[in-house]
Protein backbone atom coordinates (compact mmCIF):
# COMPACT_ATOMS: atom_id res chain seq x y z
CA UNK A 1 0.00 0.00 0.00
CA UNK A 2 2.80 2.82 0.72
CA UNK A 3 3.89 1.49 -2.70
CA UNK A 4 1.70 2.30 -4.37
CA UNK A 5 1.31 5.43 -2.35
CA UNK A 6 4.80 6.89 -3.62
CA UNK A 7 4.31 5.83 -6.54
CA UNK A 8 1.33 7.93 -7.35
CA UNK A 9 2.86 11.07 -5.52
CA UNK A 10 5.93 10.53 -7.63
CA UNK A 11 4.28 10.49 -10.65
CA UNK A 12 2.04 13.67 -9.44
CA UNK A 13 4.92 15.64 -8.65
CA UNK A 14 6.82 14.54 -11.98
CA UNK A 15 3.20 15.85 -13.53
CA UNK A 16 3.59 19.15 -11.32
CA UNK A 17 7.24 19.50 -13.13
CA UNK A 18 6.55 18.60 -16.46
CA UNK A 19 3.52 21.46 -16.28
CA UNK A 20 5.96 23.76 -14.34
CA UNK A 21 8.90 23.68 -17.06
CA UNK A 22 6.45 24.36 -19.79
CA UNK A 23 5.01 27.36 -18.14
CA UNK A 24 8.16 28.38 -17.52
CA UNK A 25 9.29 28.08 -20.94
CA UNK A 26 6.18 29.27 -22.30
CA UNK A 27 7.06 32.97 -19.58
CA UNK A 28 10.47 33.22 -21.02
CA UNK A 29 9.62 33.40 -24.66
CA UNK A 30 6.73 35.66 -23.42
CA UNK A 31 9.40 38.20 -22.60
CA UNK A 32 11.93 37.37 -25.50
CA UNK A 33 14.17 35.51 -24.13
CA UNK A 34 14.46 31.69 -24.91
CA UNK A 35 17.75 30.91 -23.16
CA UNK A 36 17.56 30.74 -19.34
CA UNK A 37 18.30 27.72 -17.31
CA UNK A 38 15.34 25.88 -15.14
CA UNK A 39 14.42 27.54 -11.65
CA UNK A 40 15.89 24.97 -9.07
CA UNK A 41 13.06 24.36 -7.11
CA UNK A 42 11.42 22.36 -10.29
CA UNK A 43 14.62 21.01 -10.77
CA UNK A 44 14.72 19.83 -7.00
CA UNK A 45 10.97 18.15 -7.61
CA UNK A 46 11.75 16.54 -10.85
CA UNK A 47 14.62 14.57 -8.42
CA UNK A 48 12.57 13.89 -5.89
CA UNK A 49 9.71 12.13 -7.88
CA UNK A 50 12.50 10.23 -9.19
CA UNK A 51 13.39 9.19 -5.70
CA UNK A 52 9.98 8.34 -4.68
CA UNK A 53 9.56 6.28 -7.52
CA UNK A 54 12.26 4.77 -6.97
CA UNK A 55 11.56 4.27 -3.36
CA UNK A 56 8.00 3.22 -4.32
CA UNK A 57 8.97 0.64 -6.45
CA UNK A 58 11.38 -0.93 -4.37
CA UNK A 59 8.59 -0.96 -1.45
CA UNK A 60 6.55 -2.50 -4.10
CA UNK A 61 7.84 -5.03 -5.49
CA UNK A 62 7.84 -8.49 -4.34
CA UNK A 63 10.78 -10.20 -1.98
CA UNK A 64 13.37 -11.84 -3.73
CA UNK A 65 13.90 -15.41 -4.21
CA UNK A 66 16.82 -17.63 -3.50
CA UNK A 67 17.94 -19.56 -6.12
CA UNK A 68 19.71 -23.06 -5.29
CA UNK A 69 21.77 -24.65 -7.61
CA UNK A 70 19.37 -27.87 -7.27
CA UNK A 71 16.32 -25.38 -8.59
CA UNK A 72 18.02 -23.99 -11.45
CA UNK A 73 19.57 -27.31 -12.19
CA UNK A 74 15.91 -29.09 -12.31
CA UNK A 75 14.84 -25.80 -14.52
CA UNK A 76 17.97 -26.39 -17.39
CA UNK A 77 17.25 -30.09 -17.56
CA UNK A 78 13.39 -29.45 -18.75
CA UNK A 79 14.48 -26.41 -20.89
CA UNK A 80 16.90 -29.03 -22.62
CA UNK A 81 14.34 -31.28 -22.98
CA UNK A 82 12.66 -29.19 -25.76
CA UNK A 83 14.94 -29.13 -29.28
CA UNK A 84 15.61 -25.48 -29.15
CA UNK A 85 16.04 -25.47 -32.96
CA UNK A 86 12.51 -26.24 -33.64
CA UNK A 87 11.43 -22.46 -32.94
CA UNK A 88 14.46 -21.74 -35.28
CA UNK A 89 13.89 -23.62 -38.18
CA UNK A 90 10.43 -22.73 -37.71
CA UNK A 91 11.42 -19.12 -38.31
CA UNK A 92 13.54 -20.06 -41.47
CA UNK A 93 10.78 -21.65 -43.24
CA UNK A 94 8.74 -19.01 -42.57
CA UNK A 95 10.74 -16.27 -43.90
CA UNK A 96 11.71 -18.09 -46.96
CA UNK A 97 15.66 -17.79 -45.91
CA UNK A 98 16.10 -21.57 -46.69
CA UNK A 99 16.41 -23.28 -49.88
CA UNK A 100 12.92 -24.68 -51.41
CA UNK A 101 15.02 -27.05 -53.25
CA UNK A 102 12.54 -30.16 -51.65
Amino acid sequence: MLGQILLLVATLALLHAAFSTYEHLSHLKALGRPEGSLPNDIVLEAVASLVLAIAGATIRSPSLREVTWRSEMKRRAQEEDQDPRLSFAAFVQRAGIASKAS
